[in-house]
């Protein structure tokens, strides 16, 4: 049995984790680590978990929870980990860590963006970034893998093979996406209040948001040289999802079928991806509680320009799902192990 600590495990992610390892056949939580709720029963906090989870909530103590577990996941606020990493701890233990401590490179533009100082830059260059469907052999070498953001992944899947196939000028893309409102974590904060977010949707961070560079960074790998996107997120008024809306411009001669093939090329074998019937677009309500992302491309002849279109779950796929997705790779598991979830409806 893989033994698992969690840190955060009272957040959002964090709760989403113990519930998708719960069902996990070669894996045993713990530690169940709380900043906030130390000495508390874990069901307590999540009802849900009554009868499933009789443990407590123990203290944040990365130094004391390497030395009794294989794996820990991170699923804490910019900088924690970074503050306390050391070659000590990724000795004893492989981490998963779900903040964006270590998911940019470039030290100066994750201090730039994030306007916090990073404390252990010496492991950027070793984390391996955890997109699971393009980086999977890297990951299975890791010690230490930085859990994509949410918005990143829908993002970075939906535009990537058109992009790696060069159906698309990179200088070109724009995305639009949207976000339940459980993205912005479970901290209390007027702005996410049932009355300021009930029946309403609004952009935010807009050229501002964090994600953009992450974004940025991996697209650049995918095209083979720098580009700049522009990324607008939006706060829409419901639990759970996220649905990105990409636009490029197509490249000459490009076809609807050429855009086709290029999806099929890439991800025709992804359990997790699900390339959608010509006609059928995402929509939040298939996939969410899954780990699956659900991805359609359409072609303006008009303006010949190619909208991308991706659905995902942001709790899951966008954080805790595809964090077990990268344990299941690091430790020689079957992938999809604790995550043939199938989407609730309604």
């Amino acid at each position: 049995m893989i033994k698992v600590g969690i840190i955060g495990a009272t957040g959002y992610a964090g709760g989403e984790l113990v519930r998708i390892l719960l069902n996990h056949k070669e894996a045993e939580i713990k530690w169940y680590g709380s900043k906030s709720y130390i000495d508390q029963k874990y069901s307590d906090i999540y009802r849900n978990m009554f009868k499933l989870v009789p443990d407590i909530c123990k203290p944040d103590e990365l130094n004391r929870l390497c030395e009794e577990v294989d794996v820990i996941f991170t699923a804490t606020p910019q900088g924690y980990l970074a503050s306390l990493l050391n070659e000590d701890i990724l000795s004893k233990c492989k981490i998963v860590d779900l903040s964006a401590d270590y998911r940019l490179k470039d030290l100066s533009i994750y201090e730039k963006w994030y306007k916090i100082e990073h404390k252990s830059p010496a492991f950027l260059s070793e984390a391996v970034y955890g997109l699971c469907e393009i980086n999977r052999e890297l990951i299975k070498k890791a010690r230490l893998v930085a859990n994509p953001g949410c918005y990143t992944t829908c993002s970075i899947l939906a535009v990537y093979p058109l992009l790696k196939e060069g159906l698309i000028k990179k200088d070109s893309i724009i995305i639009d996406a949207k976000s339940g409102v459980s993205g912005a974590g479970r901290g209390a904060k007027v702005a996410n209040l049932y009355c300021e977010v009930n029946e309403s949707m609004k952009p935010y961070g807009v050229t501002t948001h964090r994600h953009t560079p992450e974004i940025e960074e991996q697209l650049s790998y995918a095209a083979g040289s720098e580009l700049k996107v522009l990324f607008t997120p939006h706060l829409a008024p419901m639990n759970r999802g996220i649905l990105a809306t990409a636009y490029g411009d197509l490249n000459e001669g490009v076809t609807e079928d050429d855009v086709r093939k290029a999806y099929e090329k890439y991800y025709k074998d992804e359990y997790f991806i699900r390339i959608l019937e010509k006609g059928s677009l995402p929509e939040t309500r298939w996939v969410e509680g899954s780990n699956f992302f659900d991805v359609n491309a359409v072609i303006d002849e008009r303006t010949r320009r190619v909208v991308m279109m991706g659905a995902l779950d942001n709790l899951v796929k966008g954080a805790a799902g595809q964090a077990v997705q990268n344990m299941n790779i690091m430790f020689s598991c079957e992938e999809n192990e604790g995550l043939k979830l199938v989407p609730c409806f309604p």
